[in-house]
């Protein structure tokens, strides 16, 4: 008895489990779909490479979607990795730069612009995009679906007609599909196009297998217990990892600026928190905009090595291993902006729309909320703030004004209740509450 109580989490196993019931279900069940919950960095990519190589094993052709050109290329190379014999097909577009020119260099591999020209092959690739004019082809017996729940329904709709069964892969805490219309006239309706495809899919199907990876192994120990309860509260999971399997290191000692001191913090407890003084201002705020990019050449400056579980030996913490997270454009071209004038080209700065399923050593966020006079339901998008808080394999170091919880208790939602639309918990409102709860632990104040 105590020692089922006293059971050590072995995730490795624990996610073996989960993935052996998953292709059961998808090589062997009767239903027509299968859905996968997963965290950031559970191996969504791994599971879906994995899945499209025993199906093609099997005798049984499939075809993958995915939803941005970068992801279908990703998946090809991801194949050819695997199995450099497999016959695969990439579908692609009439562009002129239709897809990534790597692919040329994989003999297994056969592009078209023309679904026929790749009938008969194991394995046919593309966004959902390019599948939904594909016509008049025989319909593949599998499918699989990948980033699922940024797929908008309609997208599902489009090329339903296409397959027989398949399995629906996607992360449910990350941002909802972009719609660049208003929804409101179909809010609540069981084929309201806007939805993600998979909440349509299980409003017409709630008989589906459903299944989740457990274990992520991107977040280290010390971000998946935060993470997971403030914005996957009914799908938990945990790290790959201990507490001591990851470390970040600093040959270059701190100056005791606050950019290095909230380095240090970031570095010892994987959390920092370089707040600067309440106040309101533009969106583009210059003094948090120039603390962040401070921080970024400090990163750069103090020679940091990190050490984890997937070598012996120390990695350089370099420019590309690096990200600055943003909630728009406009702010991420101030900060490289900032970043240029410091001498710091590489670092890859983007929005949170842009960086998700990317993955680094150490972030450093501009908050959502950083400044603002108001708390609007797109700063609230708890997808936005997960994907923002949910990069990294060390280290993210949030810079933002004071202020922001008196921010959130000064302006509850005001957003319509809508009858039959299922309500998305987390709000954004206590999942910001829960993240702000544990990086006031990590707190430091700027000064300049």
């Amino acid at each position: 008895m105590t020692s089922a109580v006293n059971a050590v989490f072995d995730p490795g196993a624990e996610a073996a489990r989960a993935t052996d019931a998953i292709l059961r279900d998808t090589l062997h069940g009767t239903h027509r779909g299968v859905v996968v919950d997963s965290p950031p960095g559970a191996g969504k990519s791994t599971l879906v490479v994995r899945a499209a190589l025993e199906l093609a094993e099997a005798g049984r052709p499939l075809m993958v979607i995915a939803q941005t050109n970068a992801q279908v290329d990703d998946l090809v190379l991801r194949l050819a990795e695997k199995n450099p014999e497999l016959p695969v097909g990439r579908l692609h577009s009439s562009d002129s730069d239709p897809y990534d020119k790597a692919l040329d260099e994989l003999p297994n591999v056969r592009k078209s612009a023309k679904a026929g020209d790749l009938a008969g092959l194991d394995v046919v690739i593309s966004t959902a995009a390019k599948w939904a004019h594909v016509k008049g082809v025989e319909p593949w017996r599998h499918a699989i679906v990948d980033e699922a729940y940024q797929m908008r329904s309609d997208a599902l709709l489009a090329v339903a007609g296409l397959f027989e069964r398949a399995l629906f892969v996607g992360d449910p805490g990350q941002l909802d599909p972009f719609a660049i219309v208003g929804s409101e006239q179909w809010a609540g309706l069981s084929y309201d196009p806007s939805a993600s495809a998979v909440t349509t899919l299980l409003a017409h199907n709630p008989g589906l297998p459903q299944h989740r990876l457990p274990v992520s192994w991107r977040l280290p120990a010390s971000a998946a217990p935060l993470v997971s309860a403030a914005f996957y509260p009914f799908t938990p999971f945990r790290s790959g990892t201990g507490h001591g399997d990851r470390r970040l290191a600093f040959a270059v000692p701190s100056d005791g600026s606050s950019p290095d001191r909230v380095i240090d913090e970031a570095a010892e407890s994987g959390w920092g928190l370089l707040e600067l003084p309440a106040r309101h201002t533009p969106r583009t705020d210059p003094e948090a905009i120039g603390a962040l990019a401070l921080v970024v050449r400090r990163l750069l400056d103090r020679g940091g090595a990190a050490t984890s579980e997937r070598s012996p030996d120390a990695a350089p913490l370099t420019a590309d291993r690096i990200a600055v997270g943003t909630a728009h454009r406009d702010q991420a071209a101030a900060v490289r902006a900032a970043l240029a004038e410091l001498g710091v080209p590489e670092v890859t700065v983007d929005t949170a729309n842009r960086l998700q399923g990317r993955e680094y050593d150490v972030t450093v966020v501009l908050h959502p909320l950083s400044g603002r006079p108001d708390a609007t339901a797109f700063h609230l998008e708890t997808g936005r703030l997960c994907v923002l808080a949910s990069r990294h394999r060390h280290a993210c170091i949030v810079v933002c004004r004071a202020g922001v919880t008196d921010l959130l208790d000064d302006h509850p939602s005001t957003e319509p209740v809508q009858l039959g639309v299922t309500v998305k918990f987390p709000d954004g409102w206590e999942a910001n509450h829960a993240v702000f709860s544990q990086l006031s632990e990590h707190r430091v104040a700027w000064t300049s």
